[in-house]
Protein backbone atom coordinates (compact mmCIF):
# COMPACT_ATOMS: atom_id res chain seq x y z
CA UNK A 1 0.00 0.00 0.00
CA UNK A 2 1.39 2.99 -0.81
CA UNK A 3 2.10 6.10 1.65
CA UNK A 4 -0.88 8.37 0.12
CA UNK A 5 -2.99 4.84 0.22
CA UNK A 6 -2.38 4.04 4.24
CA UNK A 7 -2.49 7.73 5.27
CA UNK A 8 -6.16 8.39 3.59
CA UNK A 9 -6.94 5.12 5.08
CA UNK A 10 -5.74 6.23 8.48
CA UNK A 11 -7.19 9.77 8.45
CA UNK A 12 -10.90 7.98 7.56
CA UNK A 13 -10.52 5.54 10.49
CA UNK A 14 -9.52 9.04 12.57
CA UNK A 15 -12.61 11.06 11.10
CA UNK A 16 -14.74 7.84 11.69
CA UNK A 17 -13.67 7.96 15.23
CA UNK A 18 -14.06 11.36 16.27
CA UNK A 19 -17.73 11.84 14.53
CA UNK A 20 -18.26 8.69 17.18
CA UNK A 21 -16.93 10.25 19.91
CA UNK A 22 -19.29 13.87 19.40
CA UNK A 23 -22.32 11.69 18.35
CA UNK A 24 -21.56 9.87 21.96
CA UNK A 25 -21.71 13.55 23.54
CA UNK A 26 -23.85 15.09 21.33
CA UNK A 27 -26.44 12.37 22.52
CA UNK A 28 -25.77 12.81 25.74
CA UNK A 29 -26.56 16.91 25.91
CA UNK A 30 -29.65 16.50 24.12
CA UNK A 31 -30.89 13.54 26.69
CA UNK A 32 -29.92 15.97 29.40
CA UNK A 33 -31.99 18.85 27.76
CA UNK A 34 -34.73 16.92 27.70
CA UNK A 35 -34.51 15.97 31.63
CA UNK A 36 -34.22 20.20 32.07
CA UNK A 37 -37.04 20.74 30.27
CA UNK A 38 -39.19 18.93 32.43
CA UNK A 39 -40.25 21.21 35.10
CA UNK A 40 -40.78 18.77 37.60
CA UNK A 41 -37.19 16.96 37.61
CA UNK A 42 -35.14 20.20 36.77
CA UNK A 43 -37.48 21.88 39.83
CA UNK A 44 -35.81 19.56 42.17
CA UNK A 45 -32.61 20.44 44.37
CA UNK A 46 -30.59 17.40 42.91
CA UNK A 47 -29.89 17.50 39.10
CA UNK A 48 -30.55 14.41 38.05
CA UNK A 49 -28.76 13.77 34.18
CA UNK A 50 -27.08 11.49 31.97
CA UNK A 51 -23.45 10.99 32.81
CA UNK A 52 -22.93 8.29 29.17
CA UNK A 53 -24.60 6.07 26.71
CA UNK A 54 -23.29 2.70 25.93
CA UNK A 55 -25.27 0.88 23.35
CA UNK A 56 -28.99 1.55 24.04
CA UNK A 57 -28.36 1.68 27.90
CA UNK A 58 -28.37 5.06 29.86
CA UNK A 59 -25.96 5.77 32.72
CA UNK A 60 -27.67 8.46 34.72
CA UNK A 61 -26.60 9.49 37.97
CA UNK A 62 -28.57 8.61 41.06
CA UNK A 63 -27.84 10.01 44.62
CA UNK A 64 -28.67 6.63 45.96
CA UNK A 65 -26.75 3.17 45.97
CA UNK A 66 -25.82 0.18 47.83
CA UNK A 67 -23.75 2.47 50.13
CA UNK A 68 -25.36 5.52 50.30
CA UNK A 69 -28.66 5.46 51.81
CA UNK A 70 -31.99 7.31 51.62
CA UNK A 71 -31.83 8.70 54.69
CA UNK A 72 -27.96 10.07 53.60
CA UNK A 73 -28.93 11.21 49.62
CA UNK A 74 -31.79 13.68 51.31
CA UNK A 75 -29.63 14.69 53.95
CA UNK A 76 -26.93 15.78 51.18
CA UNK A 77 -30.15 17.61 49.59
CA UNK A 78 -31.71 19.30 52.22
CA UNK A 79 -28.82 19.85 54.93
CA UNK A 80 -32.16 21.21 57.56
CA UNK A 81 -33.36 17.85 57.96
CA UNK A 82 -30.32 16.57 59.33
CA UNK A 83 -31.73 17.75 62.78
CA UNK A 84 -34.81 16.04 62.34
CA UNK A 85 -35.81 12.97 64.21
CA UNK A 86 -35.85 9.67 62.35
CA UNK A 87 -39.70 9.71 62.47
CA UNK A 88 -40.24 12.86 61.06
CA UNK A 89 -43.06 12.39 58.47
CA UNK A 90 -40.68 15.00 56.38
CA UNK A 91 -38.20 12.02 55.95
CA UNK A 92 -41.31 10.28 54.38
CA UNK A 93 -42.40 13.08 52.21
CA UNK A 94 -38.77 13.85 50.96
CA UNK A 95 -38.25 9.97 50.22
CA UNK A 96 -41.51 9.73 47.98
CA UNK A 97 -40.37 12.95 46.24
CA UNK A 98 -36.89 11.57 45.64
CA UNK A 99 -38.46 8.83 44.06
CA UNK A 100 -41.01 10.40 41.99
CA UNK A 101 -38.83 12.32 40.49
CA UNK A 102 -36.06 9.98 40.03
CA UNK A 103 -38.77 7.64 38.32
CA UNK A 104 -39.93 10.71 36.06
CA UNK A 105 -36.18 11.15 35.19
CA UNK A 106 -35.75 7.87 34.16
CA UNK A 107 -39.44 7.58 32.38
CA UNK A 108 -38.04 10.48 30.56
CA UNK A 109 -35.04 9.03 29.06
CA UNK A 110 -36.64 5.56 28.57
CA UNK A 111 -38.91 7.96 25.93
CA UNK A 112 -36.05 9.16 23.85
CA UNK A 113 -35.13 7.12 20.84
CA UNK A 114 -32.62 4.64 20.86
CA UNK A 115 -32.47 4.12 24.98
CA UNK A 116 -34.22 0.66 26.18
CA UNK A 117 -32.44 0.59 29.35
CA UNK A 118 -31.06 3.03 32.27
CA UNK A 119 -28.52 2.01 34.71
CA UNK A 120 -28.59 4.28 37.95
CA UNK A 121 -24.78 4.73 38.89
CA UNK A 122 -23.96 7.12 42.19
CA UNK A 123 -23.06 10.37 41.42
CA UNK A 124 -19.70 10.33 43.87
CA UNK A 125 -19.06 14.00 41.81
CA UNK A 126 -21.89 15.74 43.15
CA UNK A 127 -20.87 14.64 46.59
CA UNK A 128 -17.88 15.56 46.78
CA UNK A 129 -18.79 19.24 45.66
CA UNK A 130 -21.24 19.60 48.30
CA UNK A 131 -18.58 18.74 51.00
CA UNK A 132 -16.09 21.24 49.47
CA UNK A 133 -18.95 23.58 49.75
CA UNK A 134 -19.79 22.53 53.38
CA UNK A 135 -15.93 22.63 54.17
CA UNK A 136 -15.50 26.08 52.56
CA UNK A 137 -18.98 27.20 54.44
CA UNK A 138 -18.19 26.30 57.90
CA UNK A 139 -14.41 27.61 57.36
CA UNK A 140 -15.91 31.41 57.40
Amino acid sequence: MSDKKQFFLVMVVAAVFVSWLGWRGFEVITLNGLLKSDPVVSGYPYQHRVLRVEGDIAIMSSLRSHNVSTHQALGAVYPSMKNLAEGDKSWQRAERELAQIQARAGDIILGAEGIRRIRWELDENWYHIQSMKSDYDTEF
